[in-house]
């Protein structure tokens, strides 16, 4: 029997190898971020109360960016198409416990395709098309979700705007505008539409200016009303509808729809300013709690100003007015104002200062609903959802430590 030298079989075995199809390129990455830091707030008390009044100080986690880890990886898979996909679960850099009990990817967890000529096209849990092009715009860009975001996050606009069971596509770019749009499925047996939540955005840059307008519609998975969920918090796709003091009388409603329009400028590589409104619809249904559609307006805008190359600073103001509705004589109105500064130890490493305050007039539902009116009171951002202010009035801030992997 003929002996192969080890050489020749090496290359006989690679001159093998390279007549085959070359294998696709792959890469997955592992990310994350932990954020903690001290919290004050002049006033608090539990949603739905009005009585407390004391102030307090404590430890705050995922205020500048949103505690988080997660992998997202890629395929080649020939001609410039894709497959991706990305699994992000949030939690507590304070208590170590997951952000959404019993949910091992909270943040996000879909897979899909992408190719530079035809777009994006995922599937899973997600942000809706109305988020992913508003987030650029948003005042939690710079102010933070936390203290930033409009009061209660009425028109969410802040990053737990996240949808189960969506199938989501975006457009390449053409001529400065692409187009998105999601739809998310509830799963109601006999009814396609209750549960489910859909959005829609179209976005234009072009060098400094850039522009959106985005809607989206949240149907409840009871046709007649009630409340969101078993958290009455969350429509059947998990779409969340931004409970706080702000809205709390109106968590039963049937569906709720947003519309909003955002714009930036840049002025130069040290300035730029964003601009929103957004309007906000709480659309009772025959066993909601409330009798006449309930509508949120909001402008704000944010100033930015990149002071060094470690510098940024930022001021922002909103204002937030109800409409005159089951009821009420004085509509509920909130302006809010925001200061942030953060400086960036490194790439990955930085501290950062916040300071807030809102003043809420006029009234609002309590949690009974129609009947059950009460006085506006104030509730920054969203990090206070569950501890808003006894009183119309309130003041926050927070100093911490993020850093990135």
């Amino acid at each position: 029997m003929k002996r192969i030298e080890p050489v020749k079989a090496v290359i006989a075995t690679a001159a093998a190898l390279a007549a085959l199809p070359a294998f696709a390129q792959s890469s997955v990455t592992l990310y994350g971020a932990v954020d903690n830091g001290i919290g004050y707030q002049s006033s608090t008390t539990t949603l739905g109360s009005t009585t407390g009044g004391r102030s307090a100080v404590k430890m705050v986690t995922g205020v500048w960016l949103g505690d988080r880890f997660g992998l997202k990886g890629s395929e080649d898979l020939g001609g410039g198409t894709k497959a991706i996909f990305q699994l992000e679960e949030g939690f507590s850099g304070a208590t170590g416990a997951e952000s959404v009990s019993g949910s091992i990817f909270s943040r996000q967890a879909y897979v899909g395709m992408t190719n530079p000529a035809f777009g994006t096209l995922t599937a899973g849990r997600q942000y809706a098309s109305y988020y992913q092009f508003m987030s650029p715009y948003s005042p939690t860009t710079w102010l933070t979700g936390f203290y930033g975001a409009h009061p209660g996050d009425v028109d969410g606009l802040d990053t737990i705007y996240r949808a189960n069971n969506t199938i989501l596509y975006t457009s390449p770019t053409l001529y400065g505008f692409s187009v998105s749009g999601s739809y998310s499925l509830g799963g109601v047996p006999g009814s396609f539409n209750a549960g489910s939540t859909w959005a829609t955005a179209l976005q234009y840059v072009n060098g400094p200016i850039g522009a959106t307008v985005a809607f989206s519609r949240i149907n409840n998975s009871t046709p007649g009303g009630g409340a969101f969920g078993a958290s009455s918090t969350t429509s059947n796709s998990g779409a969340e509808i931004g409970v706080s003091a702000v809205t709390n009388g109106y968590q039963t409603a049937r569906a709720q729809q947003r519309f909003a329009v955002g714009a930036m400028y840049k002025f130069n590589s040290s300035w730029d300013v964003s601009a929103t409104y957004t309007n906000v619809q709480y659309i009772p249904g025959a066993d909601s709690k409330f009798l006449d559609t309930e509508i949120f307006n909001t402008a704000g805008a944010v100033l930015h100003w990149k002071a060094t190359s470690a510098l940024d600073l930022a001021a922002g103001y909103s204002y937030t007015r109800a409409t005159r509705a089951n009821g009420i004589a004085s509509s509920a109105q909130y302006q809010q104002f925001n200061l942030s500064q953060y400086y960036a130890l490194s790439q990955r490493t930085g501290l950062y200062a916040l300071e807030a305050y809102q003043r809420a007039n006029g009234q609002t539902l309590g949690t009974n609903g129609a009947g059950d009116i009460i006085s506006a009171t104030a509730t920054l951002g969203d990090g206070f959802q569950t501890t808003p202010s006894s009183t119309r009035s309130m003041f926050g801030a927070g100093v911490g430590i993020v850093h990135r992997f």
